[in-house]
């Protein structure tokens, strides 16, 4: 399972196996194995216009998985010091990120799915939703 790097604390892409075979590729991924947590929940994103904008937040304890099942789509990430951009269009590589990392979605091509494996079932309480409390969150952890 290869790791790349993006640039901002927090995050990488992980490359997942793939099993070839004339008649399709298959990629499969498992928890605590391809994922640094036990999945607790899996959503997915579909008929999202092209000029949406998804995610707008940060989470202070979730940690993600983000796939590119179909088509493409941008993440801006920001980790309240750097920031990087990650096209995904390849099925097999997942974007991981950690807490505290600000996410923003964009760019979807025409059929766009996008699949996110989660480390914890849903929470409003563990959003960022304001960028500033977002950054100030940011530096008290960084201290």
């Amino acid at each position: 399972m290869p790791i790349s790097d993006v640039g901002v604390e927090g995050s990488h892409l992980i490359d997942l196996p793939v099993v070839a075979d004339p008649r399709g590729d298959l990629t499969f991924l498992e928890g605590q194995r391809h994922v640094p947590f036990d999945i607790a929940r899996v959503y997915y994103l579909y008929n999202v216009p092209v000029d949406a904008k998804r995610g707008g937040h940060a989470h202070r304890d979730l940690q993600q998985v983000i796939f590119a099942l179909s088509g493409s789509f941008c993440i801006l990430l920001d980790d309240g010091h750097r920031k990087a951009e990650v096209m995904l269009r390849n099925p097999r590589v997942g974007l991981y990120i950690n807490r505290l990392v600000w996410r923003e979605m964009g760019l979807f091509s025409q059929g766009a799915v996008c699949m996110v494996i989660a480390s914890n079932p849903y929470d409003e309480d563990d959003y960022y939703r304001d960028y500033d409390d977002f950054l100030a969150a940011a530096r008290v952890n960084a201290s």
